[in-house]
């Protein structure tokens, strides 16, 4: 029997997500901006029965509802969450539906997502306690093998989820922090950034442990966003001070 896969939400990680499962599988687009989709395709296939719907959609308060309703509409036997979402809310929404649900999330810059999709190992994370669980996991790897992605398993959900926040985004934006904050002290001091950076230079090529990052303004929509994911007050002084260091940087315009 056909089956098809759905990707909700076709925006920077949704869209890329679509163009490499649909070159080795049966794939619709599906987007509340309908512009964004092959209606003819999604039309031609609606009725085809959904195996995985794939969640691209950015996390809200409203976002388990939105789940909650997209599953209805395509009733998958399997939901896998690429987005970046609260700790605990895979959990929140197994209790809420009885298929597994599968957090994977997704690594890579926007702008080459769909290389780095087959670069990165795509990390994975289901309640093994779920029925069908086991299945749930044969079958995820199998469809991102098919699609040459490396994939690795971990033990729990918030685990996944902790991970993409603390040690991804919110640790760049930490070293980031530093950078502004170094900066600040050459800039009251009047010497050059980079040359009191030089004197780390050996000590990360023979440590790894003093990495030199450009001292820019952290904009776009991951590491500030994301920060309230996760609700730390320590985290949210990378708010405050890249806040404070926007204001340093126009006064010296």
């Amino acid at each position: 029997m056909q089956t098809k896969n759905v990707v909700a939400g076709l925006g920077e990680i949704g869209s890329p997500i679509l163009k490499l499962i649909s070159r080795k599988t049966t794939a619709i687009g599906y987007d509340t901006n309908k512009k964004l989709m092959n209606n003819d395709k999604f039309t031609k296939l609606e009725n085809v029965k959904t195996s995985f719907l794939h969640v691209c959609i950015p996390f809200t308060n409203d976002f388990v509802n939105n789940i909650v309703h997209l599953s209805e509409k395509f009733h998958p036997s399997i939901i896998v969450i690429h987005s970046t979402i609260s700790p605990g809310t895979t959990k929140r929404l197994q209790t809420l539906l009885s298929i597994p649900i599968i957090y994977s999330a997704t690594r890579g810059v926007h702008k080459r997502m769909l290389y780095d999709l087959k670069r990165y190992t795509k990390f994975y994370a289901v309640d093994q306690a779920v029925p069908k669980a086991t299945w749930a996991i044969s079958e995820y790897s199998k469809l991102m093998r098919k699609c040459s992605v490396k994939t690795k398993l971990m033990t729990n959900p918030i685990t996944l989820e902790l991970a993409k926040i603390v040690v991804d985004t919110s640790y760049y934006g930490w070293l980031i922090t530093y950078a502004q904050l170094s900066n600040v002290i050459a800039i009251k001091n009047k010497v050059d950034y980079d040359e009191m950076w030089s004197f780390a230079d050996e000590i990360h090529k023979f440590l790894g442990n003093r990495p030199k990052m450009f001292p820019g303004f952290i904009g776009g929509h991951c590491v500030i966003p994301n920060l309230d994911l996760i609700k730390n007050d320590t985290l949210d002084l990378i708010k405050q001070i890249n806040n404070d260091y926007a204001k340093i940087l126009k006064s010296k315009k």
